[in-house]
């Protein structure tokens, strides 16, 4: 049975059957002519969630990705590590020592997975310090995908891969060409190593990477030509957090903001385990978006209050007919 037959089969109530709506909304929106931006939050490239989104980028079913910047290095880290990574299949069970064990071997833990320092983040760290100062001495500032990209592009850690390409979302994102958007990519490692560099003088300035503001100006380009085609935009958030609030935040923005009449976005869902509260914004309900003009009463929205890594590859799975 294929992972498409099984969710008709099986999942037709509350979850399950709120996962296979939004897998075939998903399904009519591209249908329609439409296009999907995906975000993806929390550490859904160590999650090796690019074993089915790489394949959906490569057959045309996602157009845009916003993620954050864990996930952005994450993906790389794991294409040139994934020998090295540790897996605790009794991490629940780790003590404070423990902890302090992983730590002394320079081991960085992700809920069940540890992301080895020196095979992964220093390694990638030699590499893009090279891309940082090249931009750097020129004058040309660049985003920070676009450096990872340009590494990716370069083939020199070709030799290095320790995990299958097809299985790296962001060089199948070089590959296909489509945006991608990392807003506060300060607050991940390599953001924090770049940080570093300028305050010890390596890199003279800051200015060498791209800002959110910079992004937002980009996001803003691109939905404003999707709308003048004619293409109506959906948005598939995995998790919650800043990958969803900054590109949602683009269409009232161009609305109420620039005054510009572009559509909203045709399509919403999310798959959260975030507990629906008052003040939560992670965890609210989509309706709530209709009164910042993000979405409107009829568009096709979804919850799914269920864990992305198991939902988020069941549902690429279904719309890649695997």
């Amino acid at each position: 049975m294929t992972i498409r037959a099984f969710l008709e089969e099986h999942f037709r109530h509350f979850n399950a059957a709120s996962a296979l709506d939004s897998a075939r909304g998903y399904e009519r929106h591209l249908a329609g002519g439409g296009e999907m931006m995906v975000t993806l939050a929390g550490a859904m490239s160590t999650a090796e969630l690019g074993r089915s989104l790489a394949e959906m980028i490569r057959r045309g079913k996602v157009h845009a990705i916003t993620c954050t910047g864990a996930n952005l290095e994450e993906d790389v880290f794991n294409l040139i590590a994934h020998e090295h990574y540790v897996r605790i299949a009794d991490w629940r069970d780790l003590t404070p020592e423990d902890e302090q064990g992983l730590l002394e071997r320079h081991l960085n833990r992700v809920t069940d997975t540890c992301i080895p320092e020196e095979e992964a983040v220093r390694r990638i760290e030699r590499a893009v310090l090279e891309h940082w100062s090249d931009a750097d001495h020129a004058g040309e500032p660049m985003f920070p995908h676009e450096f990872l990209m340009g590494i990716l592009r370069s083939g020199k850690l070709e030799p290095s891969y320790q995990a299958d390409p097809k299985d790296s979302w962001l060089l199948a994102a070089a590959e296909a060409g489509i945006p991608v958007y990392v807003p506060g990519w300060e607050d991940s490692t390599l953001g924090n190593i770049f940080a570093a560099r300028v305050i010890d003088g390596t890199l003279k300035t800051s200015a060498t990477v791209k800002s959110g503001i910079d992004y937002m100006i980009h996001l803003t380009e691109w939905y404003t030509r999707k709308a003048a085609a004619g293409i109506s935009v959906g948005f598939f958030q995995i998790g919650g957090g800043i990958a969803g609030d900054f590109p949602i935040c683009v269409v009232p923005m161009l609305r109420q903001d620039l005054g510009r009449d572009v559509p909203l976005w045709g399509y919403f869902s999310q798959i959260s385990d975030s507990t629906t509260s008052y003040g939560s914004y992670s965890g609210a309900v989509p309706a709530e978006k209709i009164t910042w003009e993000k979405i409107a009463p009829d568009t096709p929205r979804y919850m799914i209050e269920s864990d992305a890594t198991i939902v988020a590859p069941l549902i690429f799975g279904y719309l890649l007919d695997w």
